[in-house]
């Protein structure tokens, strides 16, 4: 099954999460939605996974610099229209296996998910 993690390349912790996909030998595709934006459709499934509320990234600069007025976000459509618009306040890594994911890198969760899921 194919491996699509989503980020943006400097990140950080991208950069560790990609490192120990490489380290485990499991091949993925990236997607950096800071150069390519994210889909309506992959924005629908992250939701379903884990609600909008987790993925917007409050600690980011990204969130930080947009305006107080900008920051309400009553409900899910607000959300959306906001996370389509600043992509790179999305928290990071996303990693979708199978209709399945992780939200966020640590090492052991990302093991365990893998054993649970080969």
């Amino acid at each position: 099954m194919t491996i699509h993690i989503y980020g943006i390349r400097n990140c950080d912790t991208m950069k560790k999460a990609c490192a120990w996909l490489d380290a485990q030998s499991l091949p993925y595709n990236f997607h950096d939605y800071k150069k390519s934006g994210v889909a309506l459709a992959d924005l629908q499934l992250w939701v379903d996974l884990w609600g909008w509320e987790a993925l917007i990234n409050r600690k980011g600069t990204t969130w930080r610099r947009l305006p107080e007025t900008d920051r309400d976000c009553p409900d899910a459509e607000s959300a959306f229209a906001l996370m389509m618009a600043h992509p790179s306040m999305i928290r990071r890594p996303i990693l979708i296996r199978a209709e399945q994911g992780l939200l966020g890198f640590e090492a052991e969760r990302w093991q365990a998910f893998f054993q649970n899921h080969s």
